[in-house]
């Protein structure tokens, strides 16, 4: 077969491209950091990188969840702290009220402290995290308790569980539902014209110390100390899902962690193995266009010698 001129040139025109386009490779996976640009670069790396994104994202969902379930719990430790702050306080004024030697003027003293008590209680069955009611239960929206501490929402405790999930197949409860606190365990209800429980030893307290009737006071002891022992045990069991959240956060970290490695290994270029490419590559295109230039030098003078 014939060698024409023109098939040299030909050639030496899809080689220079085929060069280039080589060369072309490695300058966008250093300028992009990534093995692939398009699935058809390497479909193997492609396929392995859309399922650890997908396990990426999901992980880092759980990790947000968690997250928000630590907040919505700490704010609830803290409201339930106060809780057992007041009754600790409430305690000691009915022991100094029980006291039949307490003179008028402090048994006034007493009621008007008591009273504050009773606001505040009333405010911390109203907190809030992130503009939702926290012993509410479905009804974030509404407030728990009226200003005169009455039901303003019905919320049954084993029916309105807010639920987290915070991995495939794994759900915690965040809430606590307001009856289970301030009602000894019942249900909150705004058809019953009584108070939650908490809230009516506030008003007997009141109305015992109003009247001077220290013996009632004396008698409120415990009561107060069943709404305490009451605090302890939902304490006590915040405490427990707080413990395994804080667990279930450390084991997503280390998760996500070692996902993104991965993900990392699977798609991130080796920045010197690639420069050490790139040069190389660059090497041959500019030797393909030197010798190319060297096929195309002959001109029509040449021929005609």
């Amino acid at each position: 077969m014939r060698v024409t001129n023109r098939m040299l040139i030909n050639n030496m025109i899809n080689n220079i491209g085929g060069n280039l386009r080589r060369m072309e490779k490695y300058q966008n996976r250093l300028s992009t950091g990534k093995k692939i640009n398009v699935p058809s670069d390497d479909p193997v790396v492609a396929a392995r990188a859309l399922k650890l994104r997908t396990d990426v994202s999901r992980l880092e969902q759980y990790d947000r969840n968690v997250k928000d379930a630590l907040s919505w719990m700490e704010i609830t430790e803290s409201s339930l702290a106060n809780i057992t702050d007041i009754l600790h306080r409430a305690r000691v004024l009915a022991v100094q009220g029980a006291n039949g030697t307490t003179t008028p003027e402090d048994t006034q003293k007493i009621e008007e402290e008591v009273k504050q008590l009773k606001h505040q209680l009333i405010q911390v069955a109203n907190s809030t995290y992130s503009g939702r009611y926290i012993f509410s239960g479905f009804k974030t929206d509404q407030k728990l308790l009226n200003e005169d501490g009455s039901f303003a929402i019905e919320v049954i405790n084993d029916v309105e569980k807010i639920v987290y999930e915070v991995d495939i197949g794994d759900d915690i409860r965040i809430n606590l539902t307001g009856g289970d606190v301030f009602n000894n365990g019942g249900d909150a209800t705004a058809l019953d014209p009584n108070p939650p429980l908490m809230i009516e030893l506030f008003n007997q307290f009141i109305a015992a110390l109003n009247v001077g009737d220290h013996s009632t006071v004396g008698g409120l002891l415990d009561d107060i100390d069943e709404h305490m022992d009451n605090i302890t045990r939902v304490r006590a069991d915040v405490g427990a899902r707080y413990n395994r959240l804080e667990l279930t956060e450390n084991r997503l970290s280390k998760n996500i962690y070692n996902f993104t490695k991965l993900m990392s290994e699977n798609e991130d270029i080796d920045q010197a193995e690639n420069i050490m490419l790139l040069k190389s590559e660059e090497n041959v295109y500019q030797a393909s266009l030197a010798g190319g230039a060297r096929i195309i030098q002959p001109s029509l003078m040449d021929f005609l010698r």
